[in-house]
């Protein structure tokens, strides 16, 4: 990264790869310091729609002819692919070219941080951070890794310097982060193209650990691997269903489709609490938010009324549709451990419906090291519809399709395309429908949502 470049000094940004959730966040931080942005992405969707609504001019041709002549620094996704003809006519001149994550270290070195990591989890539990820090009037900024349910963004600004960031793991991105505080959720085996082995990955989380600013606290879930190892001197564990957690929770109910709770922490306890989500993982989310609110001095009641009120994340247990004879549930979940969370959620809140879950495989490469466990976990479905694998930023694998997963699953299980499900789901009319992907299974929320309206269902 360039010596002594500082972000006020930036008129014109252009970002590759725009579209992107993260990417899109510091976009509409750079619109809210008055930084003007353009930039590239492949395809267009109801993200790119959204910025350009903001003021953003966005192309989806790859033509370097198409590169603004004024601009002062172009910031790129990693996951580009390097034959990218616009990104290498960027590396060919004499400006800055930052990753995202170079951008987050520019603004947290200036900042209080509040840095939410883990494999899974990560997103909910930022967008709640964030949502309690925001309506208790605490104030923060906020960069999500996805849409806010109750602002319809994932980013937002606040006079307060403080930030809330949705912690990377990814390309080892949250490394360059300046956390005052950290909550890791999970070290579950992923994003193995960029670690090779579990326990390359779980060096990074260690080190991230370690990263702590002085008088930080450390969050992390009880039982995680290598929780030994972090070093901060401030450190409590959660867990919600774990009595000897530091924060855990001692009563929980299911009251019409809502969480009704009490949380123990060191030396207090917040009870009357209700969380209008799906999802004992959710909870457990909230526990975070509650010790970080806690270590920042908010008010319970505050803390009680901002959790009462959150509504979630886009694509993350996202209701939407729900009557007395069908429900259907979307979500993001790309990994085993999510799809397991969800799962077990979703039978909680509807133990007597019959469960079927249409599924994305995402990356050949995760479907190829972890196909065992995502049949072990697609296993708590009733029946299971695979569509093809979503290359994402890679090429084929060799023998690596969704027939890997199917092969090893004892539940009911077929392999469909895309544009065969809402047919699919026409005739069949399942009771309790899940969609679950992070590639572009998303396509399909609004054409299933229309068939069950149609049907009365």
């Amino acid at each position: 990264m360039p010596e002594r470049l500082n972000i006020h000094d930036i008129k014109k940004a252009y970002f590759l790869g725009i579209g992107g959730i993260g990417m899109s966040a510091v976009v509409r931080y750079f619109i809210s310091i008055g930084i003007s942005v353009s930039g590239y992405d492949k395809t267009q969707t109801p993200l790119t729609d959204a910025l350009a609504l903001e003021g953003v001019f966005i192309h989806f041709e790859d033509n370097a002819d198409l590169f603004p002549s004024d601009i002062d620094v172009v910031v790129y996704t990693p996951a580009i692919p390097v034959d990218n003809r616009i990104f290498n006519y960027c590396k060919s001149l004499d400006m800055p070219l930052l990753k995202r994550s170079d951008v987050l270290q520019l603004i947290s070195e200036n900042s209080f941080n509040i840095c939410i990591a883990g494999t899974h989890g990560k997103t909910t539990t930022t967008a709640m951070v964030g949502h309690v820090l925001r309506d208790s009037g605490f104030g923060c900024n906020a960069f999500l890794g996805g849409i806010s349910s109750n602002y319809n963004t994932n980013f937002w600004s606040n006079a307060n310097n403080v930030c809330v960031i949705e912690a990377d793991e990814y390309d080892r991105s949250f490394l360059k982060l300046s956390p005052d505080v950290i909550s890791i959720s999970s070290m579950d085996p992923d994003h193995m193209d960029i670690y090779g082995t579990a326990s390359e990955m779980e060096d990074a989380f260690v080190a991230f650990s370690n990263k702590l600013k002085p008088g930080g606290l450390l969050l992390y879930k009880k039982g995680i691997a290598r929780a030994g190892e972090f070093k901060a001197p401030m450190q409590l564990s959660f867990g919600a269903e774990d009595s000897d957690a530091s924060i855990h929770v001692d009563s929980c109910i299911v009251n019409k489709g809502a969480f009704e709770y009490s949380v123990t922490g060191p030396g207090w306890i917040l009870d009357k609490l209700c969380l209008h989500m799906g999802g004992l993982h959710n909870v457990e989310n909230s526990l975070v938010a509650i010790a970080v609110a806690k270590f920042l001095g908010i008010d319970d009641d505050r803390i009680r009324s901002a959790v009462a009120s959150f509504k979630g994340v886009k694509r993350r247990f996202e209701y939407i549709h729900k009557s007395e004879n069908c429900v259907y549930i979307d979500d993001y979940a790309h990994h085993p451990a999510e799809l397991n969370a969800l799962l077990k959620g979703v039978r909680k809140m509807f133990p007597s419906k019959k469960c079927t879950l249409i599924f994305q495989p995402h990356l050949f490469s995760r479907t190829r090291d972890l196909a065992a466990e995502f049949a072990e976990s697609l296993d708590l479905a009733d029946e299971v519809i695979l569509l093809p694998v979503y290359p994402a930023r890679e090429l084929p694998i060799p023998g690596v399709d969704s027939s890997l997963i199917a092969g090893q699953m004892k539940s009911k299980v077929s392999l469909y395309s895309l544009e065969e499900i809402p047919e699919w789901i026409s005739d069949k009319m399942p009771e309790l429908i899940i969609t679950a992907g992070a590639g572009n299974i998303d396509t399909l929320v609004e054409p299933i949502r229309k068939i069950l309206i149609s049907k009365a269902c």
